[in-house]
């Protein structure tokens, strides 16, 4: 396709579902998502080197549709449960993508209502599923001017970027690991101004889901205000994300 019809072309679709682990290894169960993401990016920045037709265009990817699709159909047909892993690898799936935003144009979530969609429903409720979360929380609150990062904190997955306006910095951390880990974060061309406001997706389930109707076992928290000058703590099985004005 590429290359007999690059000249008709400004994007190309790509799409890629996870499965889960027999192994329950979730530090590799999380890291799928973001394995996928990058083994897309790079492949179509080969497909630009080999294929002369590309010679000169910049066909992004259309990443339509991306998820973790498996476990017993719950919600009717296709209808699967997702739990605390699974929104570990969502928001690690969104970090890859901020890191491949010069080639990948956008990434549509599938699906958004049932079947494997991030809102479950049953006839008198509706919620979110765990996967909605990370979704929903980076779409308020995370900038839009990816920065480069670089940390020997694996298997940590950590992102930042700048608001449009580069007054606010947003960094965000997926730990899928069970322990804590404390972390001394070094700024080069920004520097936080004031204390950051932290929001938290954690628990000690990796099993842990939401159920409509019931109270949420998966949540955003509000964290307490952090000086990302200083030392900064990261909980077991959890997304943060700290929003701060920088100088």
């Amino acid at each position: 396709m590429l290359t007999n019809c690059a000249d008709h072309m400004n994007l190309i679709s790509e799409h890629f579902y996870s499965r889960t682990r027999a192994d329950f290894d979730i530090a590799q169960h999380v890291q799928q998502i973001p394995n996928n993401v990058k083994r897309l990016a790079d492949a179509h920045r080969q497909f630009r080197r080999e294929i002369p037709a590309l010679q000169g265009k910049d066909i992004q990817i259309a990443l339509d549709e991306w998820n973790y699709w498996y476990g017993p159909h719950v919600f009717g047909e296709l209808g699967t449960r997702y739990f605390l892993k699974d929104a570990l690898g969502i928001a690690a799936g969104l970090h890859e993508y901020f890191r491949n935003s010069d080639i990948i144009f956008m990434a549509n979530y599938a699906q958004t209502v049932n079947v494997i969609g991030c809102i479950k429903t049953t006839k008198t409720h509706a919620e979110f599923d765990s996967t909605g979360l990370p979704l929903m929380l980076y779409r308020r609150q995370f900038g839009t001017l990816p920065l480069k990062v670089e940390h020997q904190a694996a298997p940590l997955d950590v992102a930042a970027a700048l608001s449009s306006d580069r007054k606010t910095l947003t960094v965000g951390v997926v730990n899928p690991t069970t322990n804590a880990v404390q972390l001394k974060l070094k700024f080069n061309s920004v520097k936080p101004s004031v204390q950051a406001r932290a929001w938290i997706i954690a628990g000690t389930d990796p099993m842990a889901y939401n159920q409509p109707g019931e109270p949420r076992k998966v949540d955003i928290e509000t964290g307490a205000a952090t000086d990302l000058n200083g030392e900064v703590s990261v909980k077991p099985l959890s997304i943060t994300l700290w929003r701060v004005a920088v100088q």
